[in-house]
This record gives structure tokens, C-alpha cells and sequence, in this order.
């Protein structure tokens, strides 16, 4: 009787392609409700492509704006932190008034610093997202033609 390693095991057989998520997650969902052990399903995006969309022009304003608001987050965080451990209740409203004022002050020099800084090698803002081409659901190949059946039944 020989044994398998685990390797062998682990070895992953390509079901099907997608060209969506959503339609990779569906055969999933399917063999799923099939009562298939979806513990053997793999979903791998291939062909990464990272996808950056402008969303704007960075002018002084929006940059000193920007990170004016984010300091006032993060000073209000570090006032909601020490004010559990310091002062009472009569305090607090003290205490986020400056943390917020502070943490406003700080966020706008370090932005307005930060923009001056980049020299106009980058004046816009933008969002960035990595994507695939393509969803290929795997499963281990001892599952393999188990599976292969079941998806065949996918209308």
C-alpha cells in the first residue's frame, strides 16, 4: 500500500474559468448547496492588473483640507483614549475640544509640509484597486471528479 504525501494531497485540478468573481462565487455556491466539501475549493484571480482612477486635481487647499480633517480623527482617538484613563466626566468635553483642535493643527502642517515636499511630481488624488482577468475555481485532486460532475450540473 503506498502512501500519499502531502503534496500530493495539496495538488489543485482547474474546474472551471470565470471572467467575474461573482460567477466564480456562484459555482462555489453551487457546489455548496450540492453539499459538496467546499473545504477542497480554491477561487484564484489571475493576471493581476492594478488599477489606479484619478479623482482629482490636488491643489493647497485640498491637501492643507485633507489632512486637516484626518488630524482632527486622530486627535479625537488619542482625547477618547486618555479620557478613559484620566479626568472625569466634567473634563471630557475639554479634552476633545483640544484633541480635535490639536490634532487639526498638526494634520494641516504636516499636510500642507508633506505637498510641499512632493515638489508638484504628483498633484492629483486617486484611488488605487488590484484586479484579475480571470477566476479559476480549483480543488484538490483527490475531490476533483467529484466536483467536475457537480458543476457540470450548473444551469
Amino acid at each position: 500500500m503506498s502512501q500519499s504525501t502531502p503534496a500530493q494531497d495539496n495538488a489543485q485540478v482547474v474546474l472551471a474559468t470565470y471572467g467575474t468573481y461573482a460567477q466564480a462565487q456562484r459555482a462555489v455556491d453551487f457546489l455548496s448547496d450540492e453539499k459538496f466539501p467546499v473545504q477542497h475549493l480554491r477561487v484564484i484571480g489571475t493576471d493581476l492588473r492594478m488599477i489606479e482612477t484619478i479623482t482629482g486635481r490636488l491643489t493647497w487647499a485640498r491637501a492643507a483640507a485633507g489632512s486637516a480633517v484626518a488630524g482632527m480623527w486622530f486627535g479625537l482617538f488619542i482625547t477618547l483614549l486618555i479620557g478613559l484613563f484620566a479626568g472625569g466626566p466634567s473634563q471630557w468635553a475639554q479634552l476633545v475640544i483640544g484633541g480635535v483642535a490639536y490634532g487639526a493643527l498638526f494634520g494641516l502642517v504636516f499636510g500642507v509640509v508633506s505637498y510641499a515636499a512632493s515638489g508638484g511630481r504628483r498633484d492629483f488624488t486617486s484611488t488605487s484597486q488590484t484586479v484579475a482577468t480571470a477566476y479559476e475555481v480549483t480543488c484538490t485532486s483527490t475531490r476533483s471528479d467529484e466536483a467536475a460532475i457537480i458543476l457540470n450540473r450548473l444551469p
